[in-house]
């Protein structure tokens, strides 16, 4: 990330994980398997006096980021501790998690029918989790040690736009979300209305390869 974007194009990038959550992830969505609990974050933990959630999140836009990772209850694991005193960065960096894991395994049972490779979830998650959450971390001033123990997945092992588009999108997105100020988004995944929408564009341009 090289720029740091404003506090509108946030407010966007937010607003199309609500978007594209809604439209095509949750009417897809499998909760199949028990909800598992998250590590303690960081005020419950080791690094207690971070900023809390109750102190950030409260009004925020943010919070609708949350509101989609607990929409994904298999896929969200925070503090179980989780209340208004929690790490609002490590609050952040679950629900970020949640999401990409969410849609990575939605998508792929959509697209292809099976499971996603665990290591391919886990990959989109932490990429997810890192990226989004060091923009929140340098919006609020919430640095957060964390944050330094992430693992970073290798870019080629990340969905692309023609495996996995919401996803990749996503990941894309949050990587640089200045280039969005930029460059608004106009993306073809903009004119569909689900993910049959979306499989049936993959279908066909994997006709004409």
């Amino acid at each position: 990330m090289t720029t740091a974007p404003d506090a509108l194009t946030i407010h966007q990038l937010l607003g199309r994980i609500v978007y594209f959550h809604a439209l095509h992830i949750a009417p897809e969505q499998r909760n199949d398997l028990p909800p598992q609990p998250g590590p303690l974050c960081c005020n419950h933990h080791t690094a207690p006096g971070r900023c809390s959630a109750a102190e950030v999140l409260t009004d925020s836009a943010w919070n609708a980021l949350i509101e989609v990772a607990t929409a994904l209850p298999v896929h969200h694991r925070p503090c179980p501790l989780a209340f208004g005193g929690c790490c609002a960065t490590c609050r952040v960096t679950a629900a970020a998690a949640a999401v990409a894991g969410g849609w990575a395994t939605t998508e792929h049972r959509a697209y292809r029918h099976g499971e996603p490779a665990a290591q391919l979830v886990t990959d989109c998650r932490n990429a997810a989790a890192d990226r989004i959450a060091q923009v929140f971390a340098a919006q609020h001033n919430a640095i957060c040690p964390a944050l330094d123990y992430l693992p970073a997945p290798a870019p080629h092992a990340l969905p692309s736009a023609d495996t996995l588009p919401l996803t990749g999108e996503l990941l894309a997105l949050w990587a640089d979300p200045a280039a969005t100020t930029r460059n608004p988004v106009a993306s073809w995944l903009n004119h569909c209305t689900g993910l049959a929408d979306v499989r049936r564009v993959l279908d066909s341009r994997r006709s004409t390869k």
